[in-house]
């Protein structure tokens, strides 16, 4: 039975835990060699830093009347806490997945990750549903394929407990990420926080990755 080091680092399918390989130069779960750290610890959401952001006067204008919803697409983080018993240990603050995270009025929402390539599989859908006034749900089934051979490699469930800001132009929250074999067997688990900053018709890029 693979350990639980091995099944995370070779087979996580969201671009799970980004580490420094070399100065610039991060990764995702592709490749075993990853999760060895050291670790990139979050700042700045690194897509945030290179977002320019409307003033908050205006976008809270430009919505409208109605209340704030958590409909649109985001800039998201999530960032490892409470996993320093975790093989290798993972410690507080390191990047486990950014990229943007797209939610849908329908109740269906979409990630695209940026933790790593399209090969092992960097989109990934779930569902949602709001559970009070500014709180939300996410139930998220991401699959991870072998780069190599292309075969399904592990099934994982992602679920996320988010608050949205009053403004509706941020949310924060929790997570959870449980990783599965091909066989329904439990191999790995990890948890921490989410960051999101919304991204609107406004949003541009203003630098180069």
């Amino acid at each position: 039975m693979k350990t639980i080091s091995q099944a995370i680092t070779a087979t996580l399918g969201m671009g799970m835990f980004v580490m420094l390989l070399a100065p610039r130069a991060t990764a995702g779960c592709g490749d075993p060699n990853t999760l060895q750290g050291p670790f990139v610890l979050a700042q700045e959401a690194p897509l945030a830093s290179l977002l320019a952001r409307a003033p908050e006067a205006e976008k809270s204008s430009a919505r409208g009347p109605a209340g704030p919803s958590i409909v649109g697409m985001w800039n998201f983080q999530l960032v490892s806490e409470g996993n320093a018993a975790h093989n290798p240990s993972i410690p507080d603050g390191a990047i486990i997945d950014f990229g943007y995270h797209q939610i849908h009025s329908d109740g269906t929402e979409i990630i695209n990750s940026g933790g790593h390539a399209p090969a092992t599989e960097n989109f990934c859908l779930g569902v949602w549903g709001q559970t009070a006034f500014l709180t939300y749900e996410v139930n998220h089934f991401p699959l991870s394929y072998n780069a190599m051979t292309g075969a399904l490699a592990n099934l994982i469930n992602l679920r996320e407990q988010l608050t949205l800001s009053p403004s509706g132009d941020s949310f924060t929250g929790t997570f959870t990420l449980d990783v599965y074999d091909t066989k329904g067997n439990h191999v790995d688990h990890v948890g921490g926080n989410v960051t999101a900053t919304r991204v609107t018709v406004d949003t541009k890029v203003t630098a180069a990755p």
